[in-house]
């Protein structure tokens, strides 16, 4: 990760007080995308809106190792404060101030500074975007013009299916240099079939105990991926042990809601990893992205993203915060597999 993080924050309401919104987005020394995100605030404040972003920018760029920061925000005013050039004098801004301060106090360097609006776009309109809809929104790695072969995606689902769609989001906004082709459920009635419906395929369903032996379960879906001409498998939210054939050595992902070799193995997954997480007292989470092998959470580790474990979390908001972190590693391990760049020596994966 780079040691300085490039932030630019915006913050507005429609009303002021009224609907508002915070946008942010991160950037490391070479401006490349590591995060952008939309944040919807409800009734609020231009003020608090500009704060929250500024507040929560820097919580991510803490997040991810970051040892020092430069942060753009075009409120003349909430710069000039944080500088210590003007008083705040809002009992309603002095919690965020303080949090603020805080938080730049972390950084072995921090700087400030203002810049105007058109210089902000990015921000703005992020934070537009999460207004308009009512909800957060959140991009990953920025690739604008992804380098290597576009690479054909076979998903292994057996729930929801929200790391299908960030996948799929991610190739949309062309960041990824990939293509899926082929969609399988374990399951007949899951929220995952009808996502993969909505973007335009139909899911396979392979349910294990239609099979009589895992031998005959791994054939049909090694049938289907050759069909598909699939060049990597990526398991999400995928529940079942499956044996990997030979040639797809290499070729099959994984995420794991962990930082592996910890809190893995058979029965760990979803809340039963953050909850062990807790019950452990870490102090961190994340996640990592693997090679499969035909033991559970076992393959060569590819990509890891660290995320903070706070005191009053519960199971809930540790993984709410460990899939902020999946949706930036999937999409990275796969565009490093797009490019070549991933060589696996003595169970050890190199990037080159």
């Amino acid at each position: 990760m780079s040691k300085q993080i490039i932030i630019h924050t915006d913050g507005g309401s429609r009303g002021n007080p009224g609907p508002g919104g915070a946008g942010f987005t991160l950037e490391d020394e070479k401006g490349n995308q590591l995060m952008a995100r939309g944040i919807y605030l409800g009734e609020t404040t231009n003020n608090i809106a500009e704060y929250t972003a500024i507040k929560e920018a820097l919580k991510a760029a803490e997040e991810l190792g970051a040892e020092s920061i430069k942060l753009f925000s075009d409120s003349e005013l909430l710069v000039r404060q944080l500088n210590g050039q003007y008083k705040v004098k809002s009992d309603n801004l002095k919690d965020y101030y303080i949090d603020c301060m805080a938080l730049l106090g972390g950084f072995k360097g921090w700087q400030v500074t203002h810049v105007y609006r058109e210089q902000n776009s990015r921000a703005d309109a992020l934070a537009n975007e999460a207004m308009d809809k009512k909800a957060d929104v959140q991009y990953g790695i920025s690739a604008s013009d992804p380098k290597g072969q576009t690479v054909r995606l076979g998903i292994l689902l057996s729930g929801g299916g929200r790391t299908m769609i960030n996948i799929h989001d991610e190739i949309d906004a062309g960041r990824l240099n990939a293509e899926i082709v082929l969609v399988i459920s374990s399951r007949l009635e899951v929220k995952g079939n009808d996502r993969a419906r909505k973007i335009g395929l139909e899911p396979v369903i392979i349910r294990k105990k239609d099979y009589p032996d895992i031998a005959d379960f791994s054939r049909r879906i090694e049938e289907e991926l050759d069909k598909a001409n699939v060049d990597l498998v990526i398991q999400a939210g995928w529940l079942c042990l499956w044996r990997i054939p030979k040639h797809y050595d290499n070729r099959v992902m994984n995420i794991h809601p962990a930082l592996l070799p910890g809190f893995g193995g058979q029965g760990m997954w979803g809340h039963h990893v953050h909850e062990a997480v807790l019950k452990a007292g870490c102090k961190v989470s994340g996640c990592t992205v693997h090679f499969c092998t035909n033991e559970y959470d076992a393959g060569p580790i590819i990509v890891q993203r660290v995320c903070q474990v706070k005191d009053d979390d519960d199971a809930d908001t540790l993984a709410a915060r460990v899939f902020q972190q999946e949706c930036l590693a999937y999409p990275e391990a796969i565009q490093l597999f797009a490019e070549g760049r991933l060589k696996v020596e003595n169970s050890l994966v190199k990037c080159v």
